[in-house]
This record gives C-alpha cells, sequence and structure tokens, in this order.
C-alpha cells in the first residue's frame, strides 16, 4: 500500500486559503455597504412623503425624518439594505457568510466578561461626566426618545434602537471590516482600531466628548469580536448598551 510505503507517502491536503477582501477591497466595498445602508434609511423617508401626498422637496423631507416614528422607520429599512450588500461583497469572494462575519454564538462565559467590560467602561464615562458637570446621554436622543413615548413610538424606537441599529453596525463594522482587514497589513489590532474609528465616524451626529466614549467602547467590541470570534457577541453587548440607555431615557430619566 501507498500509504505505507516510506517511498509513496501518502498525500498531504493543504487546506485552501480563506476567500477574504483585503485592505483596499474592504475598504471600498465598506463605503458600498455604508452607502446602501443610508440608501434603505433614506427609502423609508421618501415612502413616507409618497403614501402622505406632501410636496415632495427637502422641507418636506427634513419635517417628517425628524419625526420619532419615521426616524425609528428608517433605522429599521437600514437593516436589510445592509445585510444585502454584506452578503454580496461576501458572495462574489464565494465565502462562507456565517464563517466570514464569524456568525457563532459565544460561551456564558464570554458573554458574562463581555458584559462586566462594557459596564466597567460606561460606568467610567458616566462618572467622568458627572465630574465634568456634562449630561450622560446627548440632548438632542434624550429630546427624540421622550418625544417618541409621548407621540406612541416607544415600542418602535426601542426596537429600531435595540435591534435594528447594533445589527446593522456590527455587521458592517465588527462583521465586514474588521473580518477584511485583519487579514491585511493592519492584522488584527489595527482592523480593531480602524474598524472602531469608522464605527465612530458613523456617529458624527454626537459631539467630540460622546465620540470619544463611542470610539472606547467600539475597542472594547473589536476586542471581544476577536477573543470570541462571534459577531453575535458584539450584537448582543450593542444591543444591551443601547437598550439600557433607550430604556432609562425614555422611562427613567429626569
Amino acid at each position: 500500500m501507498d500509504s505505507l510505503n516510506p517511498d509513496h507517502p501518502p498525500l498531504v491536503m493543504t487546506p485552501a486559503p480563506p476567500r477574504v477582501w483585503k485592505f483596499w477591497g474592504t475598504a471600498l466595498w465598506g463605503l458600498f455597504i455604508f452607502v446602501a445602508m443610508f440608501v434603505g434609511q433614506v427609502g423609508a423617508i421618501v415612502l413616507l412623503v409618497v403614501l402622505r401626498d406632501v410636496p415632495f422637496d427637502m422641507a418636506s423631507f427634513q419635517s417628517i425624518g425628524h419625526e420619532p416614528q419615521a426616524l425609528a422607520l428608517s433605522v429599521i429599512t437600514g437593516l436589510p439594505a445592509t445585510l444585502a450588500a454584506v452578503w454580496l461583497a461576501i458572495r462574489i469572494k464565494k465565502a462562507s457568510f456565517a464563517d466570514y462575519l464569524a456568525l457563532y454564538w459565544p460561551s456564558w462565559k464570554q458573554l458574562l466578561f463581555g458584559v462586566v467590560g462594557l459596564v466597567l467602561i460606561v460606568l467610567a464615562w458616566e462618572v467622568a461626566s458627572r465630574s465634568l458637570g456634562r449630561e450622560a446621554t446627548p440632548g438632542f436622543m434624550t429630546d427624540l426618545l421622550k418625544s417618541g413615548r409621548d407621540k406612541g413610538a416607544a415600542l418602535l424606537l426601542l426596537v429600531a434602537f435595540s435591534v435594528a441599529a447594533p445589527m446593522s453596525e456590527e455587521v458592517l463594522a465588527r462583521g465586514f471590516l474588521l473580518r477584511g482587514w485583519s487579514a491585511s497589513f493592519l492584522r488584527v489590532p489595527g482592523a480593531i482600531i480602524l474598524s472602531s474609528l469608522v464605527w465612530t465616524i458613523v456617529h458624527l451626529q454626537y459631539d467630540f466628548y460622546f465620540l470619544a466614549e463611542v470610539f472606547t467602547i467600539g475597542l472594547w467590541f473589536g476586542y471581544m469580536r476577536h477573543r470570541a470570534n462571534s459577531l453575535w457577541l458584539t450584537t448582543i453587548l450593542h444591543a444591551l448598551n443601547n437598550m439600557t440607555a433607550v430604556v432609562l431615557t425614555m422611562w427613567l430619566g429626569n
């Protein structure tokens, strides 16, 4: 038998390298995914303008876009657009969608560790905010959430900010961007930093202070995504963070 003959050793099958977009491919596709998310969100506002039969102009878009219900719907409709764009990028590489994005469930220990770290980061920023005399939540978000509560849009806003937004942002930042950039010259540390920076830029509606908080949370999410090899873990952490903020602001905040 050849397998037992030292002159004819058995063939060793070398696994094919994973098909991953590297630095520039990930950057360009990431821009495409972000645009798709934006188009999906704007599409909801456009649809509401058409359904209400109001003038099709910028004034109508701005007026409807500031309504809590419309804003929540726009965040929700951005999710399927994001998923479709990411699926296309991964499909072209002929890679597994679940493997590429690390759609694996974390262990309870990993989840607990991630939650404890997130709580410590949020508490540290809370203490800093109080010592500096700053609000813990951006004022415009407080006004939006309380207005939504008073107008009967509380549940819709909760779904938008606690489910749709975390899924969209995690698939883009810790899913697609971190995966591709980790396989480039940036390696894992550089990919965590750069993907966290991109995620921070997505939140430019905040001031510099809150952007710094977002960036530090992004670094923790990126570390946990790499440590646990689970995008579901960071999505759950992101959802818990947002849900806590929404609930405290709408129902328990002063």
